[in-house]
């Protein structure tokens, strides 16, 4: 999987990894002004409502793909394993935030999808997808930069 991932980004997979999770931070605080408009917190004159709830679920299927393949990525190549043996305190900061990012955006997916008696939820859940999202960018992307 290693070989996969290193010939698909040209050997720079920490490069690579840094600009999708730099982009899939940015969506998200997009997102959460989005969503900021769509319950009526923010007016703004050019954007309704609507327009911007109909974004927010665009942009959102754009952003699990991504956010998806850069988990892959960084299972596939970097592993478990050997990012624990050598781990300083961002890397295991990035792991437990990136895992629960994807178990929250999970249950957000599944409350959007499935579970709509569960919509009062929603913007507690969206608030923690975006601190799990900046959290885990700051302990991976962060310390590059």
């Amino acid at each position: 999987m290693d070989s996969l991932i290193d010939s698909l980004t040209g050997g720079h997979v920490a490069e690579v990894k840094i600009v999708l999770t730099s982009i899939v931070a940015a969506l998200a605080m997009y997102q959460t002004f989005l969503m900021a408009v769509g319950y009526g917190k923010l007016r703004i004159r050019f954007l309704t409502s609507r327009t911007a709830s109909f974004t927010h679920r665009g942009t959102g299927d754009a952003i699990v793909p991504i956010t998806l393949l850069v988990a892959i990525m960084c299972l596939g190549y970097f592993g478990i394993e050997d990012a624990l043996e050598h781990a300083p305190r961002p890397v295991t900061l990035h792991m437990i935030s990136g895992f629960l990012l994807l178990l929250v955006l999970t249950i957000k997916i599944a409350v959007v999808r499935w579970w709509h008696g569960m919509g009062r939820f929603l913007p507690a859940l969206g608030i923690s997808v975006l601190t799990l999202f900046v959290i885990t960018w700051l302990s991976s992307a962060g310390v590059y930069l």
